[in-house]
């Protein structure tokens, strides 16, 4: 078994500190250039495609021929909705507004099962918890959450995921995440959850086994909603 851990420590930042910090900027960077590439190569170019069916669509109206107009039309529909589509799924990977509107429980239960389907992974959640929690908190642990997922997701993918939270301690949160894909998570992914653990005030420790990794998050005086 191998085991890694992060705590608040001194509130000095030192070299490791910024080397974490950095490692999330990095990660931050290349989330931004993802989006950028998807919006480009995705959308941008299905709606090119689309304003090219509706001039076309246009000329054809122009000259009479009513059915051709009205079969790149019926192309130029379906797909608008497909990019409608792929855009509302980016916006909610970005700002879930469930999370918004409807806390924690349902912005994770939303991701879950959306996952969970595309990669046959069964998924147990026991979170309510959390929505007694403020917004940036629950904003900063639904983050940690996705990104535990896509890892996991990218290492195997598991075929269980779980998420649980607690307070066995009064006034400490824990949440535990499990996994049973079966390699161990990459250095930097690693890095990056245990900087937003620590940006967020929270102890991080991971515990690496045969049959998966656990992580086990721990915030203390966690703020509660207004």
């Amino acid at each position: 078994m191998k085991r890694s851990s992060t705590s608040n420590g001194s509130p000095a930042i030192d070299d490791a500190d910024r080397d974490l910090s950095e490692q999330v900027l990095a990660a931050e960077q290349d989330e931004r250039r993802r989006i950028a590439l998807f919006l480009h190569d995705g959308p941008v170019q299905s709606l090119s495609g689309v304003a090219l069916m509706l001039d076309a669509s246009l000329d054809l109206i122009g000259r009479g021929d009513l059915e051709q107009a009205r079969e790149i039309l019926d192309r130029a529909l379906g797909r608008t909705r497909t990019t409608v589509g792929e855009l509302r799924d980016l916006s909610f990977n970005l700002e879930p507004v469930a999370l918004r509107d409807h806390g924690f429980t349902a912005a994770v239960d939303a991701l879950a099962q959306t996952r969970g389907r595309e990669h046959r992974i069964e998924v147990s959640l026991d979170v309510a918890m959390i929505d007694d929690l403020g917004e940036r908190t629950q904003a900063a642990l639904y983050q940690i959450v996705r990104e535990a997922l896509e890892e996991a997701i990218r290492r195997g993918p598991p075929s269980r995921f779980e998420v649980a939270a607690s307070a066995e301690v009064p006034g400490t949160l824990r949440l535990v995440i499990r996994d049973d894909a079966p390699t161990e998570r990459r250095r930097r992914a690693l890095e990056v959850l245990s900087e937003r653990a620590r940006t967020l005030g929270a102890n991080l420790t991971l515990d690496h086994e045969a049959d998966g990794t656990t992580m086990v998050l721990e915030l203390r005086g966690q703020p509660t909603r207004d």
